[in-house]
Order: structure tokens, then C-alpha cells, then sequence
């Protein structure tokens, strides 16, 4: 089978869980004989196949209209393969005239929607309702939808109920646990000033308003005084974002010691050694599909406290392997206070800890391989082509 795998990014460009997941699964797919054309929208690089969206014509318009301008390149240039598969509103436009232009099936999966993320406006303007517009062109008209978690699945639905519900699937997110498994360095951890003698909570995603990281800097003012924090922080939506979690970090800095922030993506091998020496790795989300991060905390034998949203619960087990914490968005004060209380309780107790991260890591082999993710998709293609 040829499959026309369509997404904005691919590594070594990837700086969020939507890229993770293509990445992983392309060379999954790949290992079972599926032959997969990767399509993606930016720079040259090796294994796919690029599509600028830097027109000069465009260099001066809203950021959503080079991406479309990319998406009709991407469209033009798969045919010739039997399915096409779609990953993020950035790619779903390319995906649904691909189907139309070539008469083959259109496979999206939704990593994440645009009507759940109101925020965007701030980064995108009026290009977020040119955003939603493609996302929901695709959706309704796709000839099977991928959910990475059941409540992605609802979302889905909710969202878009012209979607029929039979052609909606819920395949869970994976994690490569041959690469996040704890390892006993500590070189790159202390490189960045951090103590490795001394407990640490971990964040580790996106400056973005669904990733929680605001939450986490004012909890971060009720933890123990010996708790350090240390932020990963990847891209940020907007410059105006990035500002103000700078801001945060500054004002907690001069409260307690023991604060480190650092912007843009990381090697893994450090975001690994992160992971593995963290007391607690803190996944502070309004809003998570499913969450790929936690599960990579998981596999690097790290307990886990995350907001009881979306597909999280699909993941952590309550108790077992971390700590879920409610949110509810008229109290933000509260969900800040559950946080910092959960992050405590778990660093104040490193036997329970230690049990929660072997049981993580256990859980994460055993239930989310990419090598299922790939036998489940693979699976879905075969069927989506039989009509």
C-alpha cells in the first residue's frame, strides 16, 4: 500500500506532539512493509518531501495563507498513492483535496481542535477562523477520523456532529521506550544549574496557553522550599506569550532559589535525562488530547501529576502511576493549589514515588508501542480502502 502521509512536521523539525506522533509512526508503518511518502511543509530535509510556504507574495499576510499555499503543493504532488493521511489543520486542507484530486481515501487524525483552543486567535488573528474552517472541511468530509484518546473521541463529535461516529477511531498515542527508559548521567541535568542532589518537578511542552505552564509558575510558589523547578519551555505561540512566562519565572525566582528556564526544543537526550532524575514531572494542561509527554515521563520511570483533562486520564493512573489533579476553568486558583499539593505529596514521599515510576514505566511498555499504534492504523487503512 502507498500512503501519503501529509504534516507540517517531520523531523529534525518537530516541536510538538503531533510531530512526535508522525515521526514515530511513519518508521513504524515503514517496518511493515507500508510504503509511506511523507509530505511535509517548510525546510528541505532527508525522508520527505518539503513544501515551502515561504512565498514572497505571502511574506507580508496572515500565517495561515502560506500554509494553505503549501497544503496545494502537498495536494498536487501525491499523486499516485492508494490512501492519504492528514496530521493537523496545517496539513488537513492538502489532505482533503488530495482525496478529491486523486479519488483515494482521506485518513485524518486529530492530535488536537481548533474549537477547543480559542487562544490561537492571539497567535493567528482571522487566520484562526480560516484555521477552523480547514479542520472542519476535513473532518466531515474525511473517510475515517483517527482520535488519540476516547475523549479526543468526544471532542470529535461534539465539535463536528455531521462526523459519523462509525467512522471515528480512537488509536491511542505511543512512546519509544527503547530511547525514554532512566538513565544514571547527570552531565546535561547539571549543566543547566540544576542540583541533582536536590528534588526537582519537571515541565517539559510548549509555551501555549493549553499547556498550563502559567499555572505551574504561580503553583510553583506553594512548593516545598528544597522543591526545584526546571521548565523546558519549546516554541512559544507568540512573542507576547514568551514575555510573559519570562515575567513569571522572574517573580518566582526572587522568592525561592532553585528556578531554571529554558527556551526552545532540546536535544531528547536531554529532555531524557530531565525525565529521569526529576522527584515529579508536572503535566499542567487546560487542554490535552492525549498527552505524548506523559507518556515519555512515564517511560523514563517518572511520576507524573497532570490536570485530570482531556485524554490525560487515559494515561496516568490516579494513584497508580501519578497523581490527576481537577481543573476547572472558574477556578484557576484552585487548580494552582491542587497542583502544588499533589507535587508536594508525591516529592514528600520518594518510596511511594519510585513505585509510581516503576509502575509508569511498566505501563507505558506494555500498552502504548508504536509498533501497535502502527498494526492498528495499518489496520484502518486496509479498511478505509475496502470501502
Amino acid at each position: 500500500m502507498r500512503v501519503g502521509m501529509l504534516t507540517r512536521e517531520f523531523p529534525p523539525h518537530v516541536y510538538g506532539g503531533g510531530g512526535v506522533h508522525v515521526e514515530f509512526l511513519v518508521g513504524a508503518l515503514r517496518r511493515r512493509d507500508v510504503q509511506v511518502a511523507v509530505h511535509c511543509i517548510g525546510e528541505a530535509r532527508p525522508g520527505a518531501t518539503a513544501h515551502r510556504d515561504d512565498d514572497a507574495r505571502l511574506r507580508a499576510a496572515n500565517p495561515t495563507l502560506p500554509i494553505l499555499s503549501a497544503d496545494l503543493s502537498m495536494a498536487a504532488a501525491v499523486a499516485g498513492v492508494d490512501l492519504v493521511h492528514s496530521h493537523t489543520w496545517y496539513a488537513n486542507l492538502a489532505g482533503f483535496l488530495a482525496g478529491r484530486l486523486h479519488d483515494v481515501p482521506h485518513v485524518v487524525t486529530a492530535h488536537s481542535l481548533e474549537p477547543r483552543r480559542p487562544w490561537k486567535a492571539e497567535q493567528l488573528g482571522g487566520g484562526y477562523r480560516v484555521s477552523g474552517w480547514a479542520e472542519r472541511t476535513a473532518f466531515e468530509s474525511a473517510d475515517a477520523v483517527v482520535a488519540v484518546s476516547a475523549a479526543m473521541r468526544a471532542d470529535v463529535l461534539a465539535c463536528y456532529p455531521q462526523v459519523d461516529p462509525d467512522r471515528v477511531h480512537v488509536i491511542h498515542n505511543g512512546v519509544d521506550t527503547n530511547f525514554y527508559r532512566p538513565v544514571p548521567d547527570t552531565d546535561l541535568v547539571e549543566s543547566l544549574g540544576v542540583d541533582p542532589a536536590r528534588p526537582y518537578v519537571a515541565f517539559v511542552g510548549r509555551v501555549a496557553r493549553q499547556k498550563g505552564i502559567d499555572h505551574l509558575l504561580r503553583a510553583a510558589a506553594e512548593l516545598d522550599r528544597d522543591i526545584q523547578v526546571v521548565l523546558l519551555a519549546g516554541a512559544a505561540d507568540t512573542p507576547e506569550l514568551a514575555a510573559e512566562i519570562d515575567r513569571s519565572a522572574d517573580e518566582l525566582r526572587r522568592g525561592r532559589a532553585g528556578v531554571v528556564l529554558v527556551h526552545g526544543m532540546q536535544p531528547g537526550e536531554l529532555v531524557r535525562e530531565v525525565l529521569t532524575h526529576a522527584a515529579v514531572f508536572c503535566c499542567p494542561s487546560i487542554y490535552e488530547p492525549m498527552g505524548i509527554v506523559n507518556l515519555e515521563a512515564m517511560a523514563s520511570g517518572t511520576p507524573v501529576v497532570a490536570g485530570a483533562v482531556g485524554g490525560i486520564p487515559e494515561v496516568v493512573v490516579d494513584g497508580g502511576t501519578g497523581v490527576l489533579v481537577p481543573y476547572d476553568e472558574r477556578d484557576p486558583v484552585g487548580y494552582r493549589k491542587g497542583l502544588a499539593a499533589a507535587i508536594n505529596e508525591v516529592v514528600a514521599d520518594p518510596a511511594r514515588a519510585r513505585a509510581m515510576g516503576r509502575a509508569g514505566r511498566d505501563r507505558a511498555r506494555s500498552t502504548f508501542s508504536w509498533d501497535v499504534v502502527a498494526e492498528r492504523t495499518a489496520a484502518l487503512y486496509r479498511r478505509t480502502r475496502a470501502g
